[in-house]
């Protein structure tokens, strides 16, 4: 199913270019059918975004719908170039912008504010990709600050919906049963030996949190959560001659200080973004060493200047309130569980990302599609966010080593969710230098492990 293969052990085949590793469907990599059937149902949560661009920018449905196709394009890029992750929005960073939107009347001022802020979120992610200092970043910056930036993002993404006004209020037994069903799925003990003892429960697993989206959708229509749907059939029809008249070029560039105001939430977009690519760097770490036929390349000085690339994209062609972010954790997550499994399973970690988001771009035409889940979109957003959160909570406790580790990470993420990045990262640094540091002025010995001799579940050996 692809003209180049790759020998047991190395690097999956591509085509250099500068920084980049170009790879296609077909050529480099072959196309994956259990990650095209995930996205036929996952691409919904990009539509999730329609209802934002309506209210905070004061998008028309149609030219909102164009804005989510920029959005698709931007999604395919990271597999393209080399980066092994499947991208998605800067998630947990949503409530943060919609906060400074807030300030702005929907329309032109709603969209120069958010060309300002995505702007400085390009130039952040240029600036680090270009120079290598993200790189640098990522092994400069103490355990224990890593893991309060993982687990504050993971605390913010489900505070957000389980308080009041969240969405898990307005519908709380579609929710709660989809996150319990995918949960269970994706990480239970029980369910993976009942994966490695019936074929048909590895069959169903091979779709990550499908099964989860699916019932908690049924389960809404079944209640009378959401109503449900009016299907339509054809082609959709986003407006790309209207929105020109949506983008900076007509409503305008912003001013000075539009741009001043927006310093601080490009700051924390990517404090949080950081976060991200350091879950990523996790998970990929994870499976890695249990797939030898592969050597998976995670660069972080690419995925720097994709990031880059895709919000500069946004910028100028749909300033978009979720912004770009480097990894959809909850898919990143799903698709890693299915890399385990094997060659056979997965041939690459590129064919899933790159299978995933052409096939969701592709469904964003399907109007039968579209028009079944527009009643829903909601669902989509919040069990992302929740599962988001789950999958920070656990990965950033894993990453803590020590108790004082775990003590200055626990407390950082505590006030990184209630005040802000901005704030959280300070308390961080604070409490590092109070407790952990041995040595004021010179090289810190290398930390010792105090759980040595604690037991361990099955998911800490793992890693």
């Amino acid at each position: 199913m692809q003209l180049k293969h790759r020998k047991h052990g190395e690097e999956q085949p591509y085509w250099p270019a500068g920084p980049f590793k170009i790879r296609l469907p077909f050529v480099h990599y072959r196309w994956e059918t259990a990650e095209m059937i995930q996205a036929l149902i996952m691409f919904v949560v990009s539509l999730s975004a329609i209802p934002l661009l309506e209210t905070y920018l004061g998008l028309p449905y149609d030219v909102a719908l164009a804005y989510v196709v920029v959005c698709g394009i931007g999604f395919m890029l990271p597999a393209l170039l080399g980066v092994p992750m499947v991208p998605g929005w800067i998630t947990p960073a949503v409530p943060v912008v919609l906060v400074f939107l807030g300030d702005f009347e929907p329309g032109p001022e709603a969209i120069q504010a958010l060309f300002a802020l995505q702007f400085l979120v390009f130039l952040i992610f240029f600036f680090l990709g270009v120079t290598g200092l993200g790189r640098k970043l990522v092994h400069l910056v103490p355990n224990s600050l890593q893991a309060g930036i993982i687990i504050g993002a993971g605390i913010a993404a489900i505070t957000g919906e389980i308080q009041e006004g969240g969405n898990l209020a307005e519908t709380p037994i579609s929710l709660i049963i989809g996150m319990l069903v995918a949960i269970f799925m994706l990480f239970s003990l029980a369910f993976r030996r009942w994966v490695e003892h019936h074929p048909w429960v590895k069959r169903i697993a091979n779709y990550g949190m499908v099964p989860g989206m699916i019932i908690a959708i049924l389960v809404a229509w079944a209640v009378g959560e959401y109503p449900r749907p009016d299907i339509e059939w054809g082609i959709t029809q986003p407006n790309f001659a209207e929105m020109w008249h949506y983008l900076p070029f007509a409503v305008g560039f912003p001013g000075p200080q539009v741009f001043l105001m927006a310093i601080p939430t490009a700051i924390i977009a990517y404090v949080i973004a950081f976060g991200d690519i350091l879950v990523g760097r996790s998970l990929m770490s994870r499976v890695d060493h249990l797939r030898p036929d592969e050597h998976i390349d995670y660069n972080t000085n690419r995925i720097h200047n994709v990031t880059a690339l895709r919000n500069f994209m946004h910028a100028f062609l749909a300033p978009y309130p979720g912004l770009a972010g480097p990894i959809w954790t909850a898919v990143t997550a799903t698709m890693a569980e299915r890399y385990k499994n094997g060659r056979n399973a997965m041939e690459s970690i590129y064919s899933g990302g790159g299978t995933f988001w052409i096939t969701g771009f592709i469904a964003l035409f399907v109007l039968p599609l579209v028009s079944m889940f527009q009643p829903v979109l909601p669902i989509a957003l919040s069990l992302t966010l929740l599962l988001t959160g789950y999958i920070c909570l656990m990965v950033g406790i894993e990453q803590t080593r020590t108790t004082a580790e775990r003590g200055v990470a626990g407390t950082m993420a505590v006030v990184l969710a209630v005040y802000g990045a901005g704030w959280g990262l300070a308390a961080g640094v604070v409490l590092y230098y109070l407790v952990q540091k041995q040595n004021l002025l010179g090289r810190e010995p290398a930390p010792v492990d105090d759980t040595a001799g604690e037991e361990h579940g099955e998911s800490s050996k793992e890693t």
